[in-house]
């Protein structure tokens, strides 16, 4: 039993040292010894003022009485209470005496409180949200069962699993030999530090070698990949929210190209149409007329919709235009002066007079010329008429000799041929009247077939009278003759839900959230908790719910986007291509993006001095409108 506790003491202070080094490497400090190196308070006072992000006031930097170094720790331990985090037993003599347990238990209630759980001054939830957390990211690996923070990490796979589930390209999991433990682990520790950047706060032997690794050891290890790959999504996040905001304003872009591009075109067509109209000309005849006629009706039926339907999407794309950009908050679009819906108010009211006048001119020379034509034909027909009648007359009225009856009907036989030639040419008029849907004429009452009828009678009255006179004169010479367009937010919710109220507490709630990945400073989760709940005690399941559908719908505003940009940047008032590249935005976004945001013109960081710098504070100001950015901007370093 000694020896077990000497093991997890000799761990957990070989890995508080290394987390202690970590944190306060900034200041250029580093301790070998963290009971000595600690037992003067100024380490500790270094550690908790790069926790906390402020002062602790004045304090012995070089203190060389034992009064000095109780003061310094007093100070450091009132700060620690100042956060409202519970420390039990633990008194300034306990850090000036070197108490090893008691010094290991102070590291973890700040590793607790800075590291693990920036909510929870105890743990308990956080701890079990760090568990959920590496279950849930470990849970189609076969080979891995992750009940606590001691034992299921011997064999490295379960490290090796969380690499290969954020970062495939690192690590082939399928190719590893399952059964070469340190190696494993080795593997995995290695690219943790290298490629990743986490501390190695263990070595291989802390967790292979013993039966029951350290728990607070591994918690404390472990905490630092989740902070790793949860930043690693969040600037990824960002990254998408970026290349979101950028490929919906292409959309917008695109969409105001087509209105104009449309727009224009239906101006242009509409105009063309009407001079079209102001040349043309008739021929004079009802087919020309009527072809006229025809292409106007098809002018309505067909153009004259597309027109409709197109002056409809127009007016409806300008208004998802502006509502785009009024969702993103952004300056709202107002088309040019030529291309404004006003515009083709007035252009469209102008076809509509011109359409008008067209039906009115194409109506009157339709009417006209069925007129002519019924003149024509009435004219021609009666002329006809008296001339067959004559002839009817003329033969009826034959008497006397036969000789000089046959002569004088030889002579109306010979008249009949320019009577056909007259017929043929009533026809052709007939023909127009009926193209014309000339139906009745009240200058003639006689119709085509009337008059085709008659004159069938009248050659047929000559030809029988020929042939009579002929007989006649046959006879008189002879005689003898005869003739076809929350399996897993419930699952998380229940789980936190430990009363069975159907709500959360706040620190429930921020466990919760912390187990799906999203982990917020104190005050801002506290902001969220309360805005969450609407300023109640408890956050209801449909709040939850409602919540993780904004976070992970994202509704996409303005200073989302600024934000994102921040986030991308690194906090940095400029841009650069590599950290666009870094939050995995697409290359064509990525070419499109520096040819659009303006050069950087301000002081730049060390890092950064060889590299191209983008202003994506102006370019925002510039999408969102002047001084929209103001407000946002000030967090900028």
């Amino acid at each position: 039993m000694a020896l077990f506790e000497q093991q997890w003491v000799t761990v957990q202070q070989k890995t508080f040292t290394k987390w202690l080094n970590n944190k306060i490497s900034a200041r250029d400090i580093k301790i070998q010894d963290l009971v000595k190196d600690l037992s003067d308070g100024v380490i500790l006072i270094h550690l908790l003022e790069v926790l906390g992000q402020e002062s602790l006031g004045r304090y012995a930097s070089k203190p060389k009485l034992r009064v000095q170094r109780f003061e310094n720790v007093n100070k450091a331990l009132d700060f620690v209470k100042g956060r409202g985090i519970q420390m039990t037993n633990i008194g300034a003599e306990d850090v000036v005496d070197g108490n090893r347990k008691i010094i290991l238990g102070l590291i973890w209630t700040l590793i607790l409180r800075f590291t693990i759980s920036d909510i929870n001054a105890e743990g308990a939830s956080a701890k079990e949200g760090l568990l959920l957390w590496c279950q849930r990211k470990t849970a189609c690996y076969d080979e891995v069962e992750v009940r606590d923070f001691s034992a299921s990490w011997n064999n490295g796979l379960a490290f090796c699993a969380l690499l290969d589930i954020h970062r495939p390209d690192l690590i082939d999991y399928d190719s590893l030999d399952k059964n070469d433990h340190r190696g494993n682990m080795q593997l995995a520790f290695e690219i943790a530090s290298k490629e990743i950047g986490i501390p190695d706060l263990l070595d291989v032997e802390d967790v292979c070698d013993v039966a029951k690794p350290d728990e607070r050891s591994l918690m404390t290890y472990i905490a630092y990949w989740f902070h790793a790959f949860s930043q690693m999504e969040r600037v990824e996040n960002a990254g998408r929210r970026v290349e979101k905001f950028v490929t919906n304003m292409q959309g917008a872009w695109e969409m105001q190209n087509s209105f104009e591009r449309r727009m224009r075109e239906l101006l242009r067509q509409i105009g063309a149409q009407q001079q079209e109209w102001a040349d043309a000309r008739f021929e004079g005849t009802y087919v020309d007329a009527k072809n006229q006629a025809t292409v106007f009706t098809q002018y309505k039926r067909s153009q004259k919709r597309k027109w409709v339907a197109e002056k409809s999407d127009l007016v409806g794309l300008l208004g998802n235009i502006k509502t785009k950009l009024n969702t993103y908050h952004l300056r709202p679009y107002e088309p040019p002066h030529e291309l404004s819906l006003e515009s083709l108010d007035i252009a469209w009211a102008r076809i509509m007079a011109a359409e008008h006048q067209r039906s009115k001119v194409i109506s009157d020379k339709i009417r006209d010329i069925k007129n002519e034509l019924r003149k024509s034909f009435a004219d021609k027909a009666n002329s006809l008429a008296l001339a067959l009648q004559t002839l009817a007359t003329s033969i009826s009225g034959l008497e006397g000799d036969i000789d000089d009856q046959l002569r004088h009907t030889q002579k109306l036989s010979e008249n009949l041929k320019p009577l056909d030639d007259y017929l043929n040419v009533i026809a052709k008029i007939d023909e127009q009247c009926t193209e014309a849907n000339i139906e009745e004429n009240d200058f003639t009452t006689y119709t085509y077939d009337e008059l085709e009828y008659e004159l069938g009678l009248v050659k047929s009255s000559v030809s029988k009278k020929l042939s009579f006179l002929e007989n006649q004169m046959v006879a008189r010479n002879m005689t003898n003759l005869t003739p076809i367009q929350l399996e897993e937010f419930e699952s998380v919710f229940r789980h936190f839900d430990r009363d069975l109220s159907n709500s959360l507490t706040e620190l429930e709630f921020s466990a919760a959230l912390a187990s799906l990945g999203l982990v917020y400073d104190e005050d801002e989760m506290h902001e969220k908790f309360k805005e969450t709940c609407n300023r109640g005690p408890h956050v209801t399941f449909e709040q939850f719910i409602h919540f993780m559908v904004d976070v992970t719908e994202d509704q996409n505003s303005a200073e989302q986007v600024f934000d994102s940009f921040k986030e991308v940047a690194d906090g940095k008032p400029y841009v650069t291509e590599l950290d666009l590249r870094h939050s995995l935005i697409p290359e064509e976004l990525i070419d499109e993006m520096v040819k659009t945001m303006p050069e950087h013109k301000g002081p730049d960081l060390q890092e950064d001095r060889h590299l191209p710098k983008y202003d994506y504070i102006t370019f925002m100001d510039k999408l969102m409108g002047p001084g929209q950015t103001n407000g946002v901007a000030n967090g900028v370093h």
